[in-house]
């Protein structure tokens, strides 16, 4: 019995090590990221590795689909690190995206292993030219954010009947697409968010989905909300890098005096209440978000569908964290005296990073106006709210 028992934990004992071993590499390369403004082939996979891309393929194409918060919590771990790596690993999980493609198209994307990578450029979003096989592409996408080490790319079309006016995406190989490395930011620099342009190239009708479209996989992680979860990894790759910027501001704050004579930064009244409200916000914005995630999931579990309430309060939970841990770090730079104005200062990386989250179109001030509308018994007031 106990030899079964080690036998069933060693793959996420290996897995736990893998991930692990992955954080340590990242330490020592996240400057190398931003300074290429992508994050490498070989880096992504060592993410594969660690299971971050069969965090969410179906388990009967050979995934490990993991629970949300699971997902969350590595998302979060990473982007402590480096935020940018944790941006570019969130899209594992978007293969819930994928679900939606026919059964048959999946067993093909899966056919060489649950490790795939995706990358999306879904904006602008540009109609095809109908064909007999499916649509015809020609046009120029933005921020497909780790498309350097993406196995496939997904690139952005208007709704139309079939889709009842849903988004639609296009499923292509790298070498059916061009990437322009067009990518000069203040945060997350090391993304990769470059532009993806496809000429004259016809995707197959059976290659395309509805975004958030009804998933032709039954398991639980295909049930759960698939845009809130969207936001959700987002928001979370900002709550790490909130994490990291209290962590540096704990550290500093016993040793830096400043030019003045003034006292240490941890001998200023200013400065602790500073860092133990910023703890304290932090910290309440992540409990809200991961107990709404918990009890959506036990929802999902329990086989029943994710309520608009509950919709609305993981989006709005995810708004919430991602403007609090930007706002964290603003304040964390406000009492840091003048350190913070050189542009080598590891605050001023953070601030950047934290900034990107909260300006998605996922957790922007929308969100707050039609997550409110909901929460009141009305009609969500911002297309594909859910």
């Amino acid at each position: 019995m106990v030899s079964a028992q080690l036998a069933a934990a060693t793959p996420a004992i290996a897995s736990e090590a893998a991930f692990d071993t992955m954080l340590a590499e990242l330490a020592v390369r996240r400057t190398e990221f931003r300074e290429q403004r992508h994050v490498p082939r070989d880096f992504v996979a060592t993410l594969k590795r660690a299971g971050i891309y069969r965090s969410a393929t179906p388990a009967v194409f050979g995934g490990e689909p993991q629970p949300p918060a699971v997902f969350l919590d590595r998302i979060e771990r990473i982007s402590a690190v480096d935020g940018s790596t944790g941006w570019v690993a969130s899209f594992g999980s978007a293969l819930v995206y994928l679900a939606a493609l026919p059964y048959d198209t999946q067993a093909q994307l899966y056919a060489d292993g649950p490790d795939v990578a995706f990358a999306g450029a879904l904006f602008p979003p540009q109609a095809g030219e109908p064909t007999a096989r499916g649509y015809r592409l020609d046009g120029r996408w933005k921020f497909a954010s780790g498309c350097s080490g993406a196995d496939v790319l997904g690139v952005g079309m208007p709704g139309d009947a079939d889709s009842d006016g849903k988004p639609r995406t296009a499923v292509l190989r790298p070498d059916q697409a061009e990437i322009v490395p067009e990518w000069d930011v203040v945060g997350m620099r090391g993304t990769g968010s470059f532009d993806v342009v496809v000429r004259g190239v016809e995707v197959p009708r059976e290659w395309t989905f509805v975004r958030g479209g009804t998933p032709t996989v039954d398991e639980p992680l295909y049930r759960y909300p698939t845009i809130a979860y969207a936001a959700q990894v987002l928001a979370v790759v900002g709550a790490g890098v909130a994490r990291a910027a209290l962590d540096h501001a704990v550290r500093v704050g016993g040793g830096y005096a400043g030019v003045t004579g003034a006292p240490k930064l941890a001998d200023r009244a200013y400065y602790r209440d500073a860092v133990a409200r910023a703890e304290a916000e932090l910290r309440s914005a992540r409990a809200w978000f991961y107990e709404a995630t918990g009890q959506v999931w036990d929802t999902v579990l329990a086989g029943d569908p994710a309520t608009d309430r509950q919709n609305a309060e993981l989006r709005l939970a995810s708004a919430h964290l991602a403007r609090t841990s930007s706002d964290v770090v603003a304040r964390l730079i406000e009492v840091s005296g003048t350190a913070p104005i050189h542009t080598a200062h590891p605050l001023q990386d953070l601030a950047g990073d934290a900034l990107v989250p909260k300006q998605h179109a996922f957790l922007g001030p929308a969100v707050f106006d039609a997550a409110g509308a909901v929460l009141m018994g009305l009609p969500a007031t911002t297309p594909g709210f859910r």
